[in-house]
């Protein structure tokens, strides 16, 4: 099949061309009417495809004269127009006797599919091909409605264009951007109103100027230099320049110009159109300070500390000198936080911020990191000797009064201190070790400051080591449970069993919980193995209550951690759990320490109370330790004291720890509690606790923990003497 396509827009004949070349169609094609007109007469095609609006001939009259033509008028024709939409384009379209009215754009497929179809229609004589009648009026007077539409739409976009020119002068003098215009000479020759409002200037006062009027004296000819490189060559630049107004005043501006050419590519005009950034600059400031500085102390914060000490680190290598990185940690912050609030809390890191500059020269660097953790950086450091001076006058200065309103409040601060190039070369290692080292200082009772050393190092590393074991440990079935008995003081009879968590390490052999329950806690592992104790615990209490007919307590320790954990969840599952095994509630106790309840959260006493109510029984672990307030043993309704092994090491030979024991002895049973003696290793400080009034004593002196086991045996024995 031959195609004539007739199409003045060169894009769309080259697509139509390509598209039924691509189906396999021969192709010919023409820009108008007249010159497709001619080519159909010398080279008749099998069908044509013609769009209607186009220059000298449009494709309504072709296809007149195609249909007056007696070796043309056979041929299929079909209209594909994007401009000729109406109802009665299509009309007149095939009274022309056009095959098919096509509107573009249209599916190539589905085009093609309407070609073949026509062609089809056409082999098999069910399409009529013929034109109008010589004298048929009715196609003229549609021929020339539609011309007539066109012209007015064209007319109508001619308003709209004289409109858009109006709407363009209204934009220009109601912008809020300013805007001048300068001729081929970058002379001033218009400025709009806005221009007036951010310069000052009037159009009189600038007309047939150099707009050098404006320059503000903060850029050096370099820069303009660059600036009229990028017009000449790109015809445009953009970007931050400052400029003076009238009145002297310096200001940032977005500035844009842009070249315009005439047509034989001269340059015509220059079009600047700015923007005061006056307050961009400022917010853009706010936003800096923000992202680099502590808003409360005014400190730099921890983004700015890195980059200030990665610099000055740079600095010491090229200068060959030594500084000084000190992390402090402020000591009892959370519990004058907790309890003052947070008001007091701000004025105290406020001060302290002040007082950790005045110790220290103007070249170093002071800075908050979060929290209560500030850092130090001692730069350019000659005598080492200044150190322990500036770090001695910081821990002395923290531990002065502070006066916040009515409140006088103490604090001390714990540091670690690191030194380039000795100890680390790089910011990280640096950090790492002051780090460490701080810890130290918080290890050893705080109010104090520590050098790195290679032994916290290695001792880091060794709990870093201790911890990815930690992690494994429960999965490959590690841990066990021990239970030491809680014996009756006035009977000698088990009545309890504290269950105590061990570790057998594969390498290390039994790991002390002193050094593997704080990694727990630290790293949120004490929530899964405290549950497994609790579960192991039950379950062994369980099978002596089935066994051995054992009717006393279990006692499973509790970190603070499990309690303030976002998941609530243990509480439901371990009581759950003992309605599994059909044990009560009342063959358990959990011990918690009094630091626990000091100011406890609402999730921490939630928490706590669905275990009391319940029925499960609670103990406080190390009585008299901590900060034995009184007035959480009723709000918390506790069932035992346990009074820490501190108390009762000296017993025999001091009479003050006596007296201390026997006044919480009978406290608490004034409180309806009942006591507990840990630690008890002699049989004269039984008879004294006994004495005393104890309910209860553990120790060394009745047995060690042992393995359920074992503690199992010890019970059996117990039942047999009895």
């Amino acid at each position: 099949m031959k195609v004539l396509v007739v199409e003045d827009t060169e894009d769309s004949r080259i697509i139509l061309e390509d598209l039924l070349r691509l189906h396999e169609k021969e192709v010919e094609s023409a820009v108008n009417g007249l010159e497709a007109l001619e080519k159909a007469r010398q080279n008749p095609p099998d069908l044509i495809v013609s769009d209607i609006l186009m220059p000298e001939m449009d494709g309504f009259e072709f296809c007149r004269q195609v249909k007056r033509d007696n070796d043309l008028k056979k041929i299929p024709f079909i209209f594909y127009t994007a401009t000729y939409t109406d109802e009665r384009d299509k009309e007149l379209a095939l009274l022309l006797g056009a095959s098919k009215f096509v509107l573009k754009p249209q599916d190539p497929a589905k085009l093609i599919e309407i070609i073949e179809q026509v062609w089809a229609d056409y082999i098999n004589g069910n399409i009529s091909v013929a034109g109008p009648d010589e004298e048929d009026r009715t196609v003229e007077l549609l021929h020339s409605d539609s011309l007539n539409r066109k012209l007015n739409e064209k007319l109508l976009e001619l308003e709209k264009q004289e409109e858009d020119l109006k709407q363009a002068s209204l934009v220009y003098q109601s912008s809020s951007e300013g805007m001048m215009v300068t001729d081929a000479d970058n002379l001033i020759i218009d400025v709009n109103p806005a221009f007036t409002s951010i310069t000052g200037y009037s159009l009189d006062e600038v007309k047939g100027q150099s707009p050098r009027i404006l320059k503000s004296g903060r850029h050096d000819p370099d820069f303009y230099n660059a600036l009229w490189q990028d017009l000449l060559n790109e015809g445009m630049w953009q970007g931050e320049i400052w400029d003076m107004r009238k009145n002297g005043e310096i200001y940032p501006k977005w500035l844009t110009v842009n070249t315009i050419k005439s047509i034989n590519g001269d340059i015509h005009r220059y079009v600047a159109i700015f923007s005061d950034i006056t307050e961009k600059k400022q917010n853009e400031e706010l936003i800096w300070r923000q992202a680099n500085f502590d808003m409360l102390t005014g400190l730099p914060n921890r983004n700015m500390f890195r980059s200030s000490l990665d610099q000055e680190l740079k600095k010491s290598r090229r200068d060959d000198v030594q500084l000084a990185l000190l992390l402090i940690d402020l000591d009892l912050f959370k519990e004058v936080n907790d309890t003052l609030g947070h008001d007091v809390g701000d004025k105290l890191l406020q001060e302290t911020a002040h007082r950790i500059s005045e110790c220290v020269r103007q070249t170093d660097l002071v800075s908050r990191l979060g929290g209560d953790e500030f850092a130090v950086v001692l730069t350019e450091l000659k005598d080492m000797s200044h150190v322990d001076d500036i770090v001695h006058k910081i821990t002395k200065h923290l531990t002065e009064p502070y006066y916040i309103g009515d409140e006088v409040v103490y604090i001390s601060g714990s540091t670690g201190i690191t030194l380039y190039p000795n100890d680390a070369s790089d910011l990280e290692a640096l950090f790492k070790n002051a780090d460490q080292a701080m810890y130290v200082s918080k290890r050893k009772g705080r109010n104090c400051y520590n050098y790195f050393t290679q032994s916290l190092q290695d001792a880091a590393q060794a709990r870093l080591r201790l911890t990815n074991d930690l992690r494994g440990a429960l999965q490959n079935k590690q841990f066990k449970v021990y239970f030491q008995p809680i014996v009756d003081l006035k009977t000698g009879m088990i009545r309890k069993a504290e269950a105590l968590l061990r570790w057998h390490h594969p390498e290390r052999g039994m790991v002390e919980p002193r050094e593997f329950i704080p990694l727990a806690e630290d790293t949120g592992l004490i929530n899964r193995i405290g549950d497994w104790v609790f579960i192991e615990s039950v379950k062994w209490a369980k099978h002596w209550h089935d066994e051995l007919q054992y009717d006393g307590q279990v006692s499973v320790n509790m970190s603070p951690v499990q309690f303030r954990t976002e998941e609530q969840l243990f509480v439901s599952e371990w009581l759950d759990y003992l309605r599994k095994l059909d044990l009560s509630e009342k063959s358990v106790t959990i011990e918690i320490t009094e630091g626990l309840l000091l100011n406890a959260e609402p999730g921490v006493i939630d928490k706590l109370l669905a275990l009391r109510d319940a029925g499960i029984q609670v103990a406080i672990d190390d009585f008299g330790t901590g900060y034995s307030s009184l007035s959480y043993l009723r709000k918390f309704d506790i069932d035992y004291l346990k009074i820490d092994r501190s108390f009762i090491r000296n017993l025999e030979s001091d009479k003050n720890d006596v007296a201390l024991s026997e006044a919480i002895i009978v406290m608490a049973h004034k409180l309806g509690l009942q006591v507990i003696a840990e630690g008890v290793e002699a049989e004269g400080q039984a008879r004294i606790l006994a004495d005393g009034g104890c309910d209860y004593a553990q120790g060394l002196l009745y047995a060690k923990p042992v393995e359920a086991e074992k503690f199992g045996e010890m019970l059996k024995q117990e039942k047999s003497k009895s």
